[in-house]
C-alpha cells in the first residue's frame, strides 16, 4: 500500500482498509520515514518523523524514566517504537511508557512478539512542532479512558505539563522544575528545565 504525502500535511488523519496487526507493521515496515497510529474509528493517523530536538527531549525522559525503572524493578519501560494494541480497537504509541512486570508476564509468551494488547499503566506525551495541541489532548483522554492510570503531556512550546487521572480534570503546571509520578510510578521523578526545554544549550 505505497503512497506519498508531502510533509507540510502532517499529521494528518486518512481512511485506510483494515489491517490485522501483522499487516500494519508491514505498512510501517514499508514507509519507515512516517509514524503511523490507527485510531478507534480504524482510521490511519500519519505523522512526520521527530525532528533532532524532540528526538533529544525524548531520549531525555527515556533515559530518566528507564534508570528509574530499573531502580524500582517494578515494571518495564517502551520508547516511542512501541505500539499498543487498545481496548477501543486503537493502536497508539506514546513517547515514553511504563508497565508493571506483573501485567506482562500475564500476557501469553506467544503474544509478545506482536503489539502489546493492553494500556500502560503510566504514559508521556511529548509534543513536537508539528503537532496539534487538540490532537493530542484527546489523545491523552483515550489513553486515560483505556485503562492508563497517569498520563503526563508535555508542551516544550508553553513550557508546561498536563497531568491526566482517571476521573479528574487535567491539572496543568507551567514551567515547572520537575515533575513527580503517583500511583503506578510513585517516587519517579523526572527534572525539566533547561535540560528538557533548551536540550541543545550546554
Amino acid at each position: 500500500m505505497a503512497f506519498l504525502i508531502d510533509e507540510s500535511f502532517l499529521p494528518a488523519k486518512l481512511t485506510a482498509p483494515p489491517m490485522n496487526h501483522e499487516q500494519f507493521a508491514a505498512f510501517c515496515a514499508e514507509h519507515s520515514d512516517l509514524r503511523f497510529e490507527i485510531n478507534a474509528e480504524g482510521e490511519l493517523l500519519v505523522m512526520a518523523p521527530a525532528n533532532s530536538k524532540t528526538g533529544a527531549r525524548n531520549s531525555w525522559i527515556n533515559l530518566q524514566l528507564g534508570a528509574w525503572a530499573e531502580r524500582e524493578g517494578r515494571g518495564r519501560v517502551f520508547d516511542s517504537s512501541a505500539g499498543f494494541a487498545l481496548p477501543s480497537g486503537a493502536l497508539l504509541s506514546p513517547d515514553a511508557a511504563w508497565i508493571a512486570h506483573e501485567r506482562i508476564d500475564a500476557i501469553d509468551p506467544a503474544n509478545q512478539d506482536s503489539f502489546l494488547r493492553l494500556c500502560p499503566d503510566f504514559l508521556i506525551e511529548l509534543r513536537s512542532p508539528s503537532d496539534r495541541l487538540a490532537p493530542l489532548r484527546e489523545k491523552m483522554k483515550e489513553w486515560i479512558g483505556n485503562g492508563a492510570q497517569l498520563g503526563w503531556l508535555i508542551d516544550p512550546e508553553t513550557r508546561s505539563v498536563e497531568i491526566y487521572r482517571l476521573g479528574r480534570a487535567p491539572e496543568i503546571l507551567v514551567d515547572p522544575p520537575s515533575v513527580a509520578g503517583e500511583g503506578p510510578v510513585v517516587g519517579f521523578v523526572l527534572p525539566l528545565g533547561r535540560r528538557l526545554w533548551e536540550p541543545f544549550v550546554r
